[in-house]
């Protein structure tokens, strides 16, 4: 657990990893450039996967990916809510890099140009040759205006709008009106740019890059198809327990969705929950079935991942790392899934890797793959803490893996390890929280805050120090969450506003 800072510095481990794609291999097998297809859910935690043993999920198109590629299995956000995750996935950058530090309310980010000056993910690909296009939910600011280097956009006019029912789109940058699914409208433009990218293709043999954001899992979990709502009414729903809220968490955030339902409202809410997953499943069906139609499947990276996890019920609250004040950083908020299958690419099939791997990490992987890793320029202003795990879906053993994973949320920095959790917490508005420590292989449920126990503050102190080393390399000044007071706020009920507001006693269990 020595603090190590070179583990963290992108320039030397990642440049050592790619150095070869930059060349060019001997090996044609890994000098393919793929075409790219990228499925980013919204709020799918990883518990609510087919692939990851839930025996109540029916979500045989994501269990596909899997069973054709590799299953990371220990594959966290890096924020526990959507705006910043997803941002750290256009990116590569954590939260107090590209400055996303809570969601963004739609009417606040409207004015406001976010991640400007910053790589998107699209730029390097187009400048590699890519057709490029996102369909569905961006959430990194207004999403209604095209961004850099997509040549094909179709996102939301100004909000999420419901699961089912009237939607404003903006398709390329102009406003139109849908009525219906909202996921089942945006598969039918996903559709229509793999159509004219395979018409373009024949002629300029032009690999694409098309981003594909679904939002049925998020709240309000209302809306799903009826016949999958019927379908999972009648089962059980009862691989998971419901458990008392540990008050080492603080308070639910409520009155919101976080606020556990009823006994009877549960399995009602958990079947919306599941019949969201079965809808974007038959999605991603149909949008992998077009690209197999392309015949053009076994030369395409398929990558099936979520933003951020979600609780559903677990630790006896619902929704995620903003579900409780002050803001959680439980597994179920933090774990998300990641299948990533490419045949002619020599990724292993049905496989699966423990590596810890986040976000940015992905960002690397995808230009690793694509061959478009920018000049040592480019990757120093970038500043990516991620590394390409390309190398690892092929099936070859990787030394010097980081052994820890580092995640943040506003004035909260998190460190997990394969036994420890701390979480350490920054004043705002004079107002601090407790820091918290969990050793997970005594008390995986996260319940007893062991912070003050004597036997780990050795343990505490080396793991406050590496949060401390990552985030002195990775902080842009300006975007750090800890200078959150300095900030815009783009969301008035932000964990740290409400604990540096509420007058409530915090019940700390001394264990």
């Amino acid at each position: 657990m020595a603090t190590n800072r070179r583990q963290f510095l992108t320039s030397a481990a990642t440049a050592a990893a790619l150095t070869v794609v930059r060349k060019g291999r001997a090996s044609d097998l890994k000098s393919r450039r793929p075409n790219i297809l990228v499925f980013l859910t919204d709020d799918q935690a990883q518990w609510a996967q087919q692939s990851y043993g839930n025996p109540d999920v029916v979500s045989p198109n994501m269990a596909a990916i899997a069973d054709r590629g590799v299953k990371m299995t220990q594959a966290f956000t890096t924020c526990p809510v959507c705006s910043p995750a997803r941002a750290s996935f256009f990116t590569g950058r954590m939260p107090s890099q590209h400055g996303i530090q809570d969601w963004l309310m739609e009417t606040w980010y409207e004015k406001r140009n976010m991640l400007a000056g910053q790589t998107l993910i699209s730029e390097p690909l187009k400048a590699a040759g890519y057709h490029t296009g996102l369909v569905g939910k961006w959430h990194c600011g207004a999403c209604r205006i095209p961004k850099r280097a997509f040549d094909y956009w179709f996102s939301f006019w100004v909000a999420q709008y419901p699961h089912f029912g009237m939607q404003n789109f903006s398709n390329q940058g102009k406003h139109i009106k849908e009525f219906g699914n909202q996921s089942d409208l945006l598969t039918v433009r996903a559709l229509d740019f793999l159509k004219g990218t395979h018409s373009a293709r024949r002629k300029s043999r032009e690999p694409f890059f098309l981003f594909v954001g679904y939002t049925d899992t998020h709240s309000p979990h209302i809306q799903a198809p009826q016949q999958y709502v019927d379908y999972f009414n009648k089962q059980p729903l009862d691989w998971f327990k419901v458990p008392p809220f540990a008050s080492c968490h603080g308070q639910i955030a409520g009155p919101q969705d976080g606020v556990p339902p009823l006994a009877s409202e549960q399995h009602a809410r958990l079947a919306q929950y599941y019949a969201a997953v079965r809808n974007i499943d038959h999605q991603v069906g149909e949008v992998v079935g077009a690209v197999k139609k392309m015949g053009v499947l076994d030369d395409t990276l398929v990558i099936y991942t979520g933003d951020h996890g979600l609780n559903g019920g677990h630790h006896g609250f619902w929704e995620k790392g903003n579900a409780t004040t002050p803001q959680n950083f439980v597994d179920e908020s933090i774990r998300i899934a990641a299948f990533l299958q490419w045949k002619n690419g020599g990724l292993a099939r049905g496989a699966t890797c423990d590596d810890l791997v986040s976000h940015p990490d992905l960002f690397m992987t995808i230009l690793d793959a694509a061959q478009a890793i920018p000049p040592e320029s480019e990757l120093r202003k970038i500043n990516s803490p991620g590394r390409s795990y390309l190398r690892q879906l092929r099936g070859e053993k990787v030394t010097g893996w980081r052994d820890a994973m580092i995640c943040e949320y506003g004035n909260a920095r998190m460190i997990r390890n394969d036994r420890y959790k701390l979480i350490l917490r920054y004043p705002y508005k004079h107002v601090k929280a407790p820091n918290e420590f969990y050793d997970l292989t005594s008390d995986p449920q996260e319940t007893q805050n062991v912070y003050h126990k004597p036997e780990h503050q050795n343990t505490i102190k080396e793991m406050g120090a590496r949060i401390d080393a990552f985030f002195k390399v990775y902080t842009v000044p300006g975007h750090s969450g800890l200078e959150l007071e300095r900030q815009p706020i783009p969301d008035p009920n932000a964990p740290w506003i409400a604990t540096a507001q509420r007058d409530y006693q915090w019940v700390q269990r001394d264990y």
